[in-house]
């Protein structure tokens, strides 16, 4: 389950794991224009643990989770015109 919400400075969206054991915390996703961050609280000390990508990196693991074992580049090329 997920929920998506817009904030003034960013989409918010909570993913939230349910229907079996050994359940993980909740993971807040914040995206902004120039990045985006990933929260999920450590039950052992409570406090959140924060990873930033840059919008390069997000769209690097975005084209990861299709590719087979290996090392990428993605070029960006511009636009025609």
């Amino acid at each position: 389950m997920f929920t998506i919400e817009h904030d003034f400075d960013a989409t918010v969206i909570t993913l939230i794991d349910e229907g079996h054991e050994g359940l993980m915390e909740d993971i807040t996703i914040l995206a902004f224009d120039d990045c985006v961050t990933l929260e999920q609280i450590d039950p052992m000390t409570e406090e959140p643990a924060r990873i930033t990508l840059s919008m390069a990196q997000l769209r690097d693991l975005a084209a990861a989770l299709d590719l087979p074992e290996g090392s990428y580049r993605i070029e960006t090329r511009p636009p025609k015109g």
